[in-house]
Formats: C-alpha cells, structure tokens, sequence
C-alpha cells in the first residue's frame, strides 16, 4: 500500500460498549484520504475545495469489519490507488491494529467541479496519482 495513516482511537470513536462505532471507521478513512491529498499528492483538501474548485467525494464504498477495535488502540490505515479514471480513482484499505486486520475498505472518490460534475483530473494530480498506482 502506497501511504499509511496512524490512528489512535479516541473515546469519541466508542460507542457505550467501549468499541469503535462503525461509522466512525469511515470518518477515519475519509481522514486517511483527506492526509494522502494532502501529505502524497501533495494537493490539501482546503485547496481543492476553498473557492468553488470542486472535490473529491466518495461515490462508492464497501467495507468487512474484521475485528472490533477499542478505546487506546493504535491502528494503521493503508491506503493503496488501484486505478485512475479520467475523473474518478479507486483506492483500497487495510486497517491494522498489531497483527491484527480490523477492517478492509474498497472506495472510489470522483473528482468533481464547483457544479458537483465530473471533471478530468488535472495533468499533475493524475501524474502523482498514477506514479502510485498499485499493479496487480
């Protein structure tokens, strides 16, 4: 996997059971993607969207929990690119705790305009986004 996102999980994670609520799961993968825009592609979420620029919001997302995760835990989200379209991506992700699989995630965010339509990537994000596309 391409770019990898340390994840302590906090008490707002946990629901009264003392485990991740599964929802909070996608807020860590969106803030695993929102960290890889910014840290690998060099291309911050506050740029893309301050000014009617567009985004990058999620069309598609299905996730297999594996195991729960607890209030202390430090887990890792990999991030590997498994395709890039004109204007869409396909991203995969492992999240780990140790050893341990928590969670594996498959998504595909769509590069929108300020009209919320597909736009074609530009020449560079499309360069560094293929530069770390994972062959199969």
């Amino acid at each position: 996997m391409a770019f990898h996102f340390a994840q302590k999980v906090l008490f707002k994670h946990c629901d009264p059971a003392g485990i991740v609520f599964y929802p909070r799961y996608f807020e860590m993968i969106n803030d695993t993607v929102e960290a890889f825009f910014d840290e690998a592609m060099n291309e911050p979420f506050e740029d893309m969207h301050r000014g009617g620029r567009g985004g990058v919001p999620t069309a598609h997302i299905e996730t297999d929990f594996k195991a729960p995760s607890r209030h202390g835990d430090r887990l890792d989200i990999a991030l590997g690119v498994t395709r890039v379209g004109r204007s869409s991506v396909n991203l995969s992700f492992l999240c780990t705790c140790g050893d341990e699989v928590r969670f594996m995630a498959k998504s595909t965010l769509v590069y929108i305009n300020d009209k919320g339509r597909p736009q074609s990537w530009t020449d560079k994000l499309k360069a560094s986004l293929n530069e770390v596309l994972e062959s199969e």
